[in-house]
């Protein structure tokens, strides 16, 4: 666990389909990690006479893919077990979702493995939306141009998700359960919910799913269902502008959740990365303006390199140091939300093909395998990412405590999903409480 490949792969799982007024895409990509763990579910159509429903969700695996996998398989059938939505009441909709998360994560306790899954879904009815999420991967709606509707990340540092945790007999250590698990809900994780005498939403890591719903409208545009590798390194209106600006250069849509996974990879995400992409009618529609836009910054872009690697003194520049010189530059109409990193695979094929017999390159940073100051920049990154929103903090608590004596063994490779491998004279200590906040820095 926690462990990340020397170059990413990435290799796309690709997926697309149209029916009930709704056209997806979807796309998944393992990246830096040394395993695949997320799952994902597409229905157009659903059983029980309700051909005009649909379905679309993401499963984000941590500890092993075994859970996501299951969850992909025979959630939508919990939730519809026994229940019909013949007439769209959204309380009786609630209460299916509600009981299809327990009854599924109860299904999956007798089993062996021990990992966990993160849910991200969307139940479509013809007149309403249902976003339903547990865990920490997201949901937006698009609505006229804007984020609409972002659900809400379950995580350990939030007070209300910290109280049940420490009720349940539980801990939050650097905004993780226990120091070891960065979501405080998500279905598996069974080390978790042990608590005697709890109902399965009062353990440490609660199965229960929270649901958003909201009346279709015909200025929605699109729906957005991504795992955290997407989350880290984009907001939710910056995914939603990225988006937008790429529906209006192609109606491909996997091809549109291949360029959010690309841009996600060059913007630093080191997480499996796994989006599905639901269009509604009046979604973004391909413009001629928009087309010939994008063609006139190739060729700013392709003019560029070709007299970056022309003025070069000391021979010819690594990719690296092309992307260097062009993030320094003001570029116009780079895609909004996704800026230079956007563009890498179209720089890249210039650099290629201006240098075709240098070294190897790889198009995520370094050549040849990359430096020590290439991966201490990675895990920089990486530790940023993690600690989100308290970087500042942690980074200077952590570093404090490598400052003083200690016989406390080197850390090793942390995990945004498990184990937190940080000991405590690292980490600051038990953080046992409800604030979700580092330990600050001793003073001098």
């Amino acid at each position: 666990m926690g462990a990340f490949l020397d170059k990413p792969k990435t290799e796309k799982q690709n997926s697309h389909g149209e029916g009930n007024s709704l056209h997806y895409g979807l796309s998944s990509m393992q990246g830096w990690r040394v395993e695949m763990e997320d799952a994902h579910a597409a229905v157009l159509g659903l059983p029980s006479s309700l051909d005009a429903w649909s379905f679309f969700a993401v499963f984000d695996g941590h500890a092993g893919s075994r859970t996501a996998t299951y969850c992909s398989q025979h959630l939508l059938g919990s939730i519809m077990d026994g229940t019909s939505f013949c007439g769209d009441d959204p309380a009786a909709v609630r209460s299916a979702i509600h009981a299809g998360f327990l009854r599924v994560d109860e299904d999956m306790r007798g089993c062996p493995d021990r990992s966990g899954s993160t849910a991200v879904a969307l139940l479509a009815s013809p007149r309403r939306l249902y976003f339903i999420n547990c865990g920490d991967s997201r949901a937006v709606l698009c609505r006229g141009g804007r984020v609409q509707l972002a659900t809400h990340d379950h995580k350990p540092a939030d007070p209300v998700e910290c109280e049940r945790i420490v009720r349940a007999g539980g801990s939050v250590t650097v905004q993780r359960v226990n120091g070891s698990l960065a979501v405080s809900r998500a279905l598996g994780d069974f080390d978790y919910k042990c608590a005697n005498g709890r109902s399965p939403t009062e353990q440490q890591v609660s199965p229960e799913p929270e649901v958003y719903e909201v009346e279709r409208s015909e200025d929605d545009e699109f729906a957005l269902l991504a795992c955290d590798g997407i989350w880290d390194v984009m907001s939710n209106e910056d995914a939603c502008s990225f988006i937008r600006s790429r529906l209006q250069l192609q109606d491909n849509l996997e091809e549109v959740c291949n360029s959010l996974l690309d841009t996600c990879l060059h913007k630093g995400s080191r997480d499996n990365m796994s989006v599905v992409l639901v269009c509604f009618p009046n979604g973004p529609k391909v413009s001629e303006a928009a087309v010939r836009q994008e063609a006139e910054l190739d060729r700013h872009l392709e003019a560029r390199v070709e007299e970056i690697m022309q003025m070069e003194e000391n021979g010819t520049p690594s990719m690296a140091e092309v992307m260097r010189v062009l993030a320094s530059e003001a570029i116009p109409n780079l895609p909004p939300g996704g800026g230079l990193a956007s563009k890498h695979g179209t720089i890249e094929a210039v650099y290629t093909r201006l240098n075709p017999h240098g070294e190897d390159v790889d198009s995520h940073g370094a050549e040849g395998g990359g430096t020590a100051a290439t991966h201490l920049l990675d895990v920089l990154r990486q530790f940023r990412i993690n600690h989100r929103g308290e970087y500042r903090q942690v980074l200077e608590g952590t570093l404090s405590s490598f400052c003083q004596p200690c016989d406390s063994p080197n850390p090793d490779e942390g995990d945004p999903e498990g184990t937190a491998p940080l000991p405590e004279s690292v980490t600051g200590g038990d953080m046992r409480g409800c604030s979700g906040e580092a330990p600050a820095p001793p003073t001098a």
